[in-house]
């Protein structure tokens, strides 16, 4: 319980489900020229329960206009493009994209990668995200918005909340405490040792 950062070369699917499996959530880091996989076991986790999700009136209007559309793993390609090239320091390296692409194709009983994408009516990407479904619960890797839609990277993490919700989920895991939309979205802190009683609980539900 000491230790939150490890670091391996095994970019396997397997190795990487038996680690979001048990919590790490794990992004990549360079080293001597090399990258490698970095799971972490965090500290402090920001976890949304459903019932505390925040939807301000902007985005109730932008809900209640339907000028978007909703799909899910019909564009993890361009979305991950997008993801890469939207973070200036992003950890989604060529090794990890390509980790996620075989994850993708993967039908495994407690682990599925959805990617959540929201587009214009002429199908132009516009906002998304990309994570994990473990039992009942759901965790985010890293996401984009095109910042030429005011709010539409809020309405994509909205309308996600909605889905999760309504298809039962337990809860939503949203990794680190920071940035600080995920408290505005009404995500509460738990420190690793109460995340833990909770993750094991639902995972295996």
């Amino acid at each position: 319980m000491s230790e939150d950062y490890y670091i391996s070369d095994d970019f396997s699917p397997e190795f990487y489900i038996k680690l979001a499996q048990a919590g790490f959530i794990s992004t990549t880091t360079p080293l001597r020229k090399e990258i490698y996989l970095l799971p972490e076991i965090q500290t402090q986790y920001a976890l949304l329960d459903f019932k505390d999700l925040h939807i301000s009136k902007k985005i109730k209007k932008l809900i209640k206009n339907e000028n978007y559309q909703v799909t899910i793993n019909q564009k993890l390609d361009e979305l991950l493009f997008q993801i890469r090239n939207h973070h200036k320091d992003s950890w989604l390296s060529y090794e990890y994209k390509q980790l996620l692409k075989k994850l993708s194709t993967i039908n495994h009983d407690n682990f599925k990668l959805i990617s959540f994408e929201v587009s214009t009516l002429d199908n132009e990407l516009i906002s998304g995200e990309v994570g994990y479904i473990i039992g009942k619960t759901y965790t985010s890797l890293s996401g984009f918005f095109n910042r030429n839609f005011n709010n539409h990277g809020t309405l994509q993490l909205i309308l996600l909340g909605k889905y999760l919700e309504n298809n039962g989920f337990d809860f939503w895991n949203l990794g680190h405490t920071c940035p600080s939309y995920k408290l505005k979205l009404g995500a509460k802190v738990y420190k690793r040792d109460k995340f833990l009683e909770r993750w094991i609980k639902s995972v295996n539900s």
